[in-house]
């Protein structure tokens, strides 16, 4: 098998700190290759805290890759998220990759390396800045990773990966249809929230609407029951109007028979104080 300086340095990021320098001279000498010798000799030894995640890479390639691609389409996604989803993706995120690190520096103390807090927190930051920036993601699956990235710094490629910069995005040994079928239940599960959430403003309006056509419905029936009552009320006036019409009519002839009654009085006691005054 051809060796190749991505090759080379792959290993020698994951062969113990200790040993990396007898490794390295080891293996250029090996090559028979001059140019190829020389810059196996140039690549520079990993940080412990580089190293430990360089050995999770190896190790956990799955693990890794996994949580790399969610990290990815979480990334994509968050545009179409809401600030309380994002605030508990955020939590679950920080506690992925508090697990994450846990778990890289198991692997380094099971193989002799001591693991400081400072190393954890160094690999933990190198974790988190792999879930941010698709470069430090790249950086980290490669496996050859030479010292630690800090998530608010960007990525030399470069600079950071022993053997020359790996393809930016080539992070996760996932299949493209389990891709494909994430993002796919992502949208669908966004359509449902959306339905979910349309229908509870529906059934909130419904609820409105019910409760103002109950109110109209009673005022209606309010309002029915005055104007039947009002039209009883208007029968027994107009009754009443018209016994008074009558009465009218019959005092009318009284008070003219009255009247005449009273003008052939005036006239008799005319008639007698005449035929006194004679006497």
């Amino acid at each position: 098998m051809t060796e190749t300086l991505e090759s080379v340095a792959a290993d020698l990021c994951t062969t113990p700190l200790k040993g990396f320098v007898s490794e390295r001279a080891a293996r250029a000498e090996a090559v028979g290759d001059p140019d190829l010798s020389r810059r196996i000799r140039a690549l520079r030894k990993p940080s412990v805290a580089a190293w430990v995640v360089n050995l999770f890479a190896r190790e956990r390639r799955d693990r890794l890759g996994q949580a790399l691609q969610l990290a990815e389409e979480l990334r994509e996604a968050q545009a179409d998220l809401d600030a309380g989803t994002l605030a508990e993706l955020g939590r679950q995120r920080r506690a992925l990759t508090d697990q994450l690190a846990r778990e890289a520096s198991g692997l380094a103390e099971d193989r002799g390396e001591r693991v400081t807090a400072s190393t954890l927190e160094a690999v933990r930051q190198t974790l988190s800045a792999a879930f941010f920036d698709p470069d430090a993601a790249a950086a980290v699956a490669s496996g050859r990773l030479v010292r630690d990235l800090e998530p608010s710094e960007p990525v030399d490629l470069a600079a950071v990966v022993a053997g020359g910069p790996p393809e930016r995005g080539a992070v996760a040994p996932r299949a493209t249809d389990e891709v494909k079928a994430r993002r796919e239940r992502r949208d669908a599960e966004r359509v449902v929230r959306d339905a979910e959430q349309e229908l509870a403003r529906a059934r909130s309006e419904h609820g409105r609407a019910v409760r103002d056509r109950r109110d109209a419905t009673a005022r209606a029936d309010r309002l029915a029951a005055r104007v039947a009552e009002l039209e009883s009320e208007l029968a027994r006036l107009r009754d009443e109007a018209d016994d008074a019409a009558e009465a009218v009519d019959a005092t009318a002839d009284k008070e003219a028979r009255v009247a005449e009654r009273m003008a052939d009085a005036e006239t008799a006691l005319a008639d007698a104080l005449t035929a006194l005054d004679r006497l």
